[in-house]
């Protein structure tokens, strides 16, 4: 398993934060324009149990992608597993914390790719390289989204 973390402070509070990613249309503000996905569906929000499928593509491939939440503790955390989609394993930890009026934006991701070890030492750092540049636009949108709403508050 590979592990992927990414970690940004925001100037809002968490109430904020968790609100923008209850957001019907967040998942379509949080990809980047450079990144070949769209959103089919999204069902049940943060809460346990919700899935969300998204279509990837690659010029004339593209493969579907479904997610679903397994953990919802609201204004602290959400968990997602793939339950089908192009890696062997992916579990997607989202978690909020709060001082002081900021909040503490983290995601953790462990992730094998299809293929085992011998992939994951080919192209794993490839994965990575993709995760990092995807999660520094999310948490960049993020921060200017709720910093500016909670300025205007």
């Amino acid at each position: 398993m590979l592990h992927f973390h990414q970690s940004s402070l925001i100037d809002a509070p968490v109430a904020v934060v968790w609100e923008f990613h209850e957001r019907p249309d967040v998942l379509t503000l949080l990809t980047p324009p450079w990144q070949p996905v769209q959103v089919l569906r999204r069902e049940g929000g943060l809460d346990e149990g919700a899935e969300t499928e998204f279509l990837l593509g690659w010029g004339v491939f593209s493969l579907r992608w479904l997610a679903r939440h397994v953990e919802c503790k609201p204004y602290e955390l959400f968990v997602d597993r793939q339950v089908t989609g192009p890696f062997a394993k992916w579990l997607h930890w989202h978690q909020f914390e709060e001082e002081q009026g900021k909040t503490q934006l983290t995601d953790t991701i462990a992730f094998a790719l299809p293929g085992g070890e011998a992939i994951e030492s080919l192209a794993g750092s490839l994965v990575m390289a993709q995760l990092d540049s995807l999660f520094r636009y999310r948490h960049q949108v993020t921060k200017q989204y709720c910093e500016r709403s909670s300025q205007a508050a």
